[in-house]
């Protein structure tokens, strides 16, 4: 092969250089850190148990509905997975643990309720002036009104200055009225909701699309008896004017949606509109189609992960991976001479990139580094170590054979990229294999190491060839006793 330009080797290591120090300085600048896993910042893991036989498919649907619940919790990067017959909840860092006990694996049911009325935000002033001697009515009065639906009354306990409280997910009964947020009200206004017409068994199916003229829209799919209930709400509530025309779609107590009613006949088959973006759209498909858990779900363990233990596997991992390094530098430095200065600074600069890259998907996909993941990326520092000593190995070969160091090193990288390749591609499919196969925190360790993977072969091929071929055209570098290029590659006699 022809001898590389000096050119492109610096331009090369100049774009290397830089991409590293911009990512670095970007995540130093702003302030960004790896986000830690359950196992090195603490948190809860949950393990569930179904109740009675149940399918593979409604586990799967369990734990899609179980992750979107816990993602309210705050928690980022909860890792909900299956293993075997059970659910495994691992919630990092919440702050909230009873109420992320309380919440996951809770068996809710989707209701599609009437609107009865708007209720005004809480703290509300009172409509109308009273006399100054009226007793505000008490907590009991206004939980009897809204047991008995009776608008009117709440009307008038609104304007006497009740406060009119949302009903709690506890209280959120099937057959009694509540008082919920509304989703779509930006004045902070809730509803009056009557007992549920239908629940989501009378759903047969529910799927997002666009449609031409409307925008993106939610097409709903009743069963026989679903479709009689909903005809029999819509032939009561359409008739109405806004608010009292329309149906709250109710899921772990808040209203998804509370679309108004256009006809007063569906037949089965309901749209719903509303200037739904795609995403908005695809959300409530899915929550009208597995709003609620599919199975019945049992508590077998709650297990508090300590962050003070998580802490001390973090610092004990980062220290092993420090004498590691420590010792593979001594002996790269010993062996391979001021060659071994290159391996030195590919393993900066891989791990100042990686460190970069991690604290960035940890705040832009939720990323998180487990212990696991710790182990990974000290394991893949021998795959990437490897790499250089293929190559000054190669080197070494192409010395034997007649030519000179600077003549070598083209060459020997050419035949050496292609064994890096192919070890590298060994190592990068089986983590891929090993990270859509496994579950838990093995995923964690096949996605560090085939990060690492796909690093060695960038920093191989745009830093270690470009920057050994430029110290490769200083004779001084190559000639110097023991330390030099030369004495690294046991070279006898130094070939101009």
């Amino acid at each position: 092969m022809a001898t590389s330009s000096p050119r492109r080797m610096r331009a090369y290591l100049a774009v290397t250089f830089l991409v590293v120090a911009v990512a670095l300085g970007s995540v130093i600048v702003t302030g960004k850190e790896p986000i830690l896993g359950l196992d090195l910042q603490g948190g809860i893991s949950v393990v569930l148990a179904p109740v009675g036989e149940v399918k593979n498919s409604s586990l799967d649907v369990a734990v899609e509905i179980i992750r979107s619940r816990v993602d309210s919790l705050g928690v980022v990067e909860p890792e909900i997975s299956r293993q075997g017959g059970n659910i495994v909840v691992d919630l990092p860092g919440v702050k909230d643990r009873d109420k992320a006990i309380r919440l996951v694996g809770k068996t809710a049911e989707l209701r599609f309720r009437p609107v009865l009325s708007l209720v005004p935000p809480l703290a509300t002033t009172p409509t109308t002036t009273i006399a100054l001697s009226a007793p505000v009515p008490d907590e009991a009065t206004v939980a009897a009104a809204i047991a008995s639906c009776d608008t009117a009354q709440i009307a008038a306990l609104v304007a006497a200055g009740a406060e009119i409280k949302n009903t709690k997910t506890v209280g959120d009964k099937r057959v009694n009225c509540v008082v919920l947020p509304s989703r779509d009200s930006q004045a902070g206004e809730r509803l009056l909701l009557g007992p549920a017409a239908l629940t989501g068994k009378a759903v047969d199916s529910a799927r997002s699309r666009f449609s031409q003229g409307q925008g993106y829209a939610v097409t709903v799919k009743f069963n026989d008896a679903g479709a009689v209930q909903f005809d029999q709400l819509a032939a009561v509530s359409y008739p109405k004017t806004s608010p009292e025309n329309q149906v709250a779609i109710v899921l772990d107590g808040k209203v998804q949606s509370a679309p108004a009613f256009q006809t007063s006949s569906f037949s089965g088959d309901v749209e719903i509109t509303g200037n739904f973006s795609p995403s908005e759209a695809s959300d409530l498909a899915t929550i009208i189609n597995y709003g609620a858990l599919p199975v019945q779900l049992k508590r077998l363990t709650v297990q508090n992960v300590s962050p003070t233990l998580g802490r001390d596997q973090l610092d004990a991992g980062i220290a092993a991976g420090a004498i590691g390094l420590l010792l593979i530098s001594l002996y790269m430095l010993a062996f391979y001479r001021i060659l071994g200065l290159v391996v030195i600074t590919g393993i900066a600069l891989t791990g100042a990139f990686i460190y970069s890259l991690i604290a960035y998907l940890g705040g832009a996909i939720g990323l998180t580094l487990t212990l696991a993941g710790v182990t990974g990326l000290i394991v893949s520092v021998g795959v990437t170590v490897d790499s250089y000593v293929v190559y000054f190995e190669r080197l070494k070969d192409e010395i034997r054979s007649g030519r000179s160091v600077r003549a070598s090193v083209d060459q020997g990288f050419t035949r050496a990229f292609k064994t890096v390749v192919a070890a590298d591609v060994v190592s990068l499919i089986g983590a891929v294999v090993l990270y859509f196969l496994a579950v838990g925190s093995v995923r964690g360790f096949a996605f560090f190491l085939g990060l690492s993977t796909i690093l060695d072969l960038v920093v191989s091929y745009f830093f270690m060839h470009p920057l050994v071929s430029l110290l490769a055209r200083r004779p001084r570098l190559v000639a110097m006793r023991k330390v030099g290029i030369a004495a690294g590659l046991d070279v006898v006699e130094v070939k101009s």
